[in-house]
């Protein structure tokens, strides 16, 4: 079977370094479902205001070419131990397919393009399919989540001085501290006087971490 984008995302997140490790981890962080022009037209998004989440199917088109493997690290557990390829979101599949749930924040139904937060997706990645999320039978409370369940994973505190926050928009600032809380590093990496880069809506965003706390040091407007 082949199959084709139906849309492209558009995000402020232009790398794979400091892309959340799931979708909903950082709220603030929007983008934009940009039809393919086959399919921007009202009609193929007619009904959707009904609806506050999405399911969006989409490609790991960062990744280099390769086979996986049948096990992966998860950053969860560390980047130590495997698991099954199977057993996890690994961004390293057979296939190279994602999944995410984004959540709808407004629909231009003249120009094709659906507003959405919370995504977990590069900016550049072709959308393969976009289906509405039903409460009823995508939502299972209560459910074992596996390793998820026994690995603790608190946030970092994040220091964001304000006058470096006055260079992005009060949104976006809310959404690079969301995503750096995450802890965008290798799980591999903990050298606190090491500097990290991250790239965002046209920013070098420079900051280190130690221990529990990360530092934003600078940014760095990009040509």
């Amino acid at each position: 079977m082949e199959i084709q984008p139906v849309a492209i995302f558009h995000s402020p997140l232009p790398e794979k370094f400091g892309i959340p490790r799931q979708a909903g981890l950082a709220p603030s962080l929007t983008g934009r479902i940009v039809l393919e022009p086959s399919y921007r037209a009202p009609e193929a998004l007619r009904g959707l205001d009904g609806f506050d989440y999405l399911w969006l199917i989409w490609g790991f088109s960062l990744n280099r070419s390769g086979s996986a493997g049948l096990t992966v690290r998860p950053p969860r557990l560390g980047g130590n131990e495997r698991i099954g390829v199977f057993a996890s979101r690994s961004p390293f599949r057979p296939n190279g397919l994602g999944l995410s749930s984004v959540r709808i924040e407004s629909v231009d139904y003249e120009n094709g393009i659906i507003h959405v937060s919370g995504a977990d997706l590069a900016d550049g990645t072709p959308v393969y399919d976009i289906k509405p999320y039903v409460e009823y039978a995508d939502s299972h409370p209560g459910v074992r989540s596996g390793f998820v369940d026994k690995e603790d994973w608190e946030p970092l505190s994040v220091v964001f001085p304000q006058e470096l926050q006055a260079c992005l928009t009060a949104g976006e600032a809310r959404a690079v501290t969301e995503i750096l809380s995450q802890d965008p590093r290798p799980s591999y990496q903990n050298d606190p006087c090491r500097i990290y880069g991250m790239t965002f809506a046209g920013w070098d965003i420079h900051f280190k971490v130690d221990g529990s706390t990360l530092t934003v040091l600078e940014l760095h407007q990009l040509q």
